[in-house]
């Protein structure tokens, strides 16, 4: 069985709450980076365990999910070489072919049956310039599983529009992230957590600005993952 809403809801507010804490009385590490690190390792687990949920949801047998992380070889594009110029450097690419590759890993792969369904990333929070990154890295990863789904989990949003109202109904999104994915095969699906814009003065982590994560938001980005899992089940 996996674990249940309320110790996903009950981990987020122990970490959240005790992240400023321990990032003062740690005196061997940067306090920025204690508090990036926490919050990363944060998402990734709820992440997890939300797609386990959702697994469960539809009755999946356990034994056949698995969230394994293993590095996936991007190989070189053979439309690549055909355009170099140089004819040594394209003999001696072909001649070491199986040397030219992209070692590749998303935050959270899903594996079912042994077979990569879907990739997630995992942020504190997103803006577009991150988005570029991210639709690079899905590309990628479509390139070597052309069915493969694609998620972005962040719990605050920084891409405008409505994104930071994830209790929305229907989400429009943003002019600025719709621009971005229009230039990417990219079906991202993208799931926030904690309601409101994220601002750079304003860190959860401080108790002043803290937000709660609310039982009704999971209960959408599960709903999210079941129908992204719904036809392996």
């Amino acid at each position: 069985m996996p674990c249940t809403l309320d110790d996903i809801l009950k981990a987020y507010q122990l970490l959240v709450k005790g992240i400023e804490s321990d990032a003062e009385n740690d005196e061997e590490r940067a306090y920025g980076g204690i508090i990036r690190a926490a919050k990363g390792k944060l998402v990734e687990s709820i992440a997890r365990h939300m797609v386990e949920i959702a697994w469960h949801n539809l009755g999946g047998d356990e034994s056949r999910l698995s969230l394994e992380r293993k590095t996936i070889r991007i190989p070189i594009n053979p439309a690549y070489i055909d355009k170099i110029k140089s004819e040594e450097v394209k003999a001696h690419i072909k001649a070491n072919i199986s040397d030219y590759f992209y070692g590749f890993k998303t935050d959270i792969h899903v594996s079912i049956d042994e077979k990569l369904v879907m990739g997630i990333e995992c942020k504190a929070y997103a803006e577009n310039a991150m988005l570029k990154r991210i639709l690079v890295d899905f590309t990628l990863l479509k390139s070597v599983f052309p069915n493969a789904k694609c998620a972005l989990l962040q719990l605050e949003s920084q891409l405008t529009g409505d994104y930071s109202q994830p209790l929305k109904s229907v989400i429009y999104g943003s002019p600025s992230t719709h621009t971005l994915l229009s230039y990417f095969d990219v079906e991202l699906n993208i799931i926030t957590l904690l309601e409101g814009e994220r601002k750079v003065d304003e860190p959860i982590h401080d108790p002043k600005y803290y937000k709660e994560l609310k039982k009704e938001a999971l209960e959408k980005g599960i709903k999210t993952m079941e129908k992204l899992l719904q036809e392996y089940a």
